[in-house]
């Protein structure tokens, strides 16, 4: 099957975590020839999501932590004399300290068989070059089975930052789309088929759900009770069993992100047309966890003065202090003096009663009470506040289907200006030249020679001596399936945002993500919640204590009445993940200068370290071209006389059969033209 590959090519990209997926779309967009390569059988490495059984296959095998097996132990004879070998690692040791918890009868899942899984279709050898399927762990991704000549098509016309009027990002919570059931390529008829009960296309498959705002579905949407009676109803009984038996409603993230409205991450989206891959929903609320309540912070004007948890006076305060941060800059004067202070003690001199300084500095500077400058605190409010109102009463947007649809949208992109991908392909060495002191060529696996000009690794692909000198943060994360919201409203189908501060001194804050079914990464009935922290000590260890305080973890609701309230946890994970954000290329020992590290996720809410890393390498590499250009417009294109004839063999260009086709190219925004230059 390696045979298949061609053996030179300008750009190979190891790794398919956004960043690594930003800089290889990039690459591709300018023209650059791009191999991307993973060992893994799914996209997105850290980055990815994963269906309920696919977590499992994923948690099982990090606890394991077995040795891929070596297909060519005799690579190193393919070095010559004047080359050395950069051995890669074999093995990720980025997730450490896996702990899984069912607070249910797990035997009762015994047997109980994923509904809507296609059977495993047996492997033969390495994946092909081109189009490889990620694997039964990911359910629903967006590059899945890379876009092939006419299989492009746009798949986000529902809730896409391209749309730029000022809401196009609210996803109607009253009708809940379909999980996809189809893992085939995407446009073709097996896997519109496989959608035995009806759902849309997969998200990435090119098509969008049925639900895409501006949309007609195809069917009826699901009647609910009304929103004032589920509130008062007791939460259904939700058992392991079913849990297994949906597991394809779940798309859980392995690292917790939102996408700030008017981040990095959008404005690339929107530049690079990549936005048309995906979809989006607004984060609907941002909580506060404060005197053991979880409270809903007024975020807008509007939410301010309709806020019943403030009087007068705090209104009138808060908005004084929010129009103050939105140009700080203009007026030195107020905050020069406490340059040096903590944005905390900063706030205890703006006259703000104390929930109102809590509400500022916890849930909306979401930054550390004790660490963090007074500048940085002012920073972080007014980026909160400038990205409120593009799409939504808050500044967040979460991709439907997780955020792991976000590397493999660009992957998408990447591939249809002819990027090679190719999943479960390691790499066994980087080749380096003496005389030059350059990287010249990778082995892959087959003992196949790559060459390439340019090499892009990310930072678990590297062995323990290139990173003997470097120092890690670790990130603590934890997963849980609850049964209920942390607080219950008139609407079910809320993205909340809430901040925990620490517990106890020396603990960092906790930040919470509580999604909804109507997220695409939950059955109903059910809610997903992610809990991030930088790490002190093990995941558990650190985020077990905040687990406690907003949840039950009793198995019977024989319990006190305090317990009662709480939202009940069926099922949780914890695990610690590497942070490698912020390590200097030099602390990597023996790297050329043409080999690049990408870091994995780190612990912030948004995802500029990884936009910002991207865009930094994309440009030492190619200073002269633009990062990421929008794609051509169909009219702008000109096509040789040679590539004309076979197009116009197999097509009707017939006056008739025109306003069909221009509705769907006008939609994709010059999609369907890229597809026709491959």
């Amino acid at each position: 099957m390696a045979d298949n590959l061609p053996t030179e090519f300008d750009v190979v990209v190891v790794g398919t975590g956004l960043p690594e997926s930003i800089i290889a779309a990039a690459c591709a967009r300018s023209g650059q020839r791009v191999l991307h390569v993973d060992s893994r059988n799914y996209y997105g490495g850290n980055w990815a999501s994963f269906s309920f059984s696919g977590l499992l296959s994923w948690i099982k095998e990090n606890q394991q932590k077995t040795d891929l097996s070596d297909e060519c132990e005799d690579w190193r004879k393919l070095i010559l004399e004047d080359e050395e070998a950069i051995p890669l690692s074999s093995k990720d040791k980025t997730i450490q300290h896996v702990e899984d918890f069912c607070f249910g009868d797990q035997d009762s899942a015994e047997g109980v068989e994923e509904a809507g899984a296609l059977p495993k279709l047996p492997v033969f050898g390495a994946p092909a070059a081109q189009g490889v399927s990620p694997g039964p762990e990911k359910e629903s991704p967006a590059a899945k089975g890379i876009p092939r000549g006419s299989e492009e098509s746009p798949a986000a016309e529902g809730v896409s930052p391209g749309l730029e009027n000022e809401n196009p990002a609210v996803e109607s919570p009253a009708e809940e789309p379909q999980s996809p059931e189809a893992e085939q390529a995407p446009g073709s008829e097996a896997a519109r088929a496989a959608a035995g009960d009806g759902a849309g296309t997969a998200p990435g498959s090119g098509a969008a759900p049925s639900t895409a705002a501006g949309d007609s579905a195809p069917q009826p949407a699901k009647t609910e009770a009304a929103p004032s009676e589920n509130a008062a109803q007791e939460p259904k009984k939700i058992t392991y069993s079913q849990i297994v038996r949906e597991g394809r409603r779940f798309n859980i993230d392995l690292v917790s992100k939102l996408l700030y409205s008017r981040g990095l991450l959008i404005e690339l989206l929107i530049k690079s047309n990549v936005s048309r891959y995906a979809e989006f929903k607004n984060a609907t609320r941002v909580l506060a966890f404060r005197e053991g309540k979880v409270e809903q912070v007024p975020c807008s004007r509007a939410d301010v003065f309709n806020s019943r948890q403030l009087t007068m006076v705090e209104k009138r305060m808060l908005m004084k202090f929010l129009t103050f941060c939105l140009d700080y800059e203009q007026h030195p004067e107020e905050y020069q003096a406490y340059e040096s202070s903590t944005f905390a003690q900063f706030l205890q001199t703006r006259k703000l009663t104390p929930s109102l300084q809590h509400f500022i500095l916890h849930s909306i500077a979401m930054v550390s009470e004790t660490e963090s400058s007074t500048l940085e605190g002012l920073q972080a409010t007014k980026k909160f506040l400038q990205c409120l109102g593009r799409y939504g009463n808050t500044p967040f947007l979460f991709p439907l289907y997780g955020q792991g649809e976000i590397p493999q949208c660009f992957c998408r992109l990447c591939a249809v200006f002819g990027g090679i991908y190719c999943l479960r392909h390691a790499v066994r060495c980087l080749v380096l030249d003496r005389a030059s002191g350059r990287c010249k060529a990778i082995v892959d696996h087959f003992g196949q020679r790559i060459s390439a000009n340019y090499f892009i690794v990310e930072d678990s692909y590297l062995s323990e001596s290139t990173c003997t000198n470097v120092c890690y943060r670790q990130i603590s994360r934890a997963v849980l399936i609850t049964d209920q919201s942390v607080l219950n409203t008139d609407s079910e189908q809320q993205v909340s945002v809430l901040t925990v501060p620490p517990l106890e001194p020396g603990r960092a804050a906790v930040c919470a993500i509580e999604l909804c079914s109507s997220t695409m990464t939950c059955m109903k009935d059910t809610y997903l919640v992610h809990l991030t922290c930088p790490s002190t000590k093990t995941a558990r260890e650190d985020l077990e204590p905040v687990v406690q305080k907003l949840f039950s973890l009793n198995t019977e609701k024989e319990t006190e009445n305090e317990e009662l309230e709480k939202p009940r946890v069926l099922w949780a994970v914890y695990f610690n993940m590497r942070d490698s954000s912020g390590v200097e290329k030099s602390s990597y020992a023996g790297l050329p200068s043409n080999v690049y590290v990408c870091s994995g996720p780190d612990s912030a809410l948004g995802n500029d370290c990884a936009v910002k890393q991207a865009e930094t390498i994309f440009r030492e590499m190619f200073p002269t071209e633009e990062f990421c250009p929008p794609p051509p417009n169909p009219e702008d294109i000109i096509y040789d006389e040679d590539e004309i004839e076979p197009e116009e063999s197999g097509l009707n260009n017939s006056p008739e059969t025109k306003p069909e086709t221009s509705a769907e190219e006008s939609s994709s925004e010059g999609g369907a033209a890229v597809t026709k230059n491959e």
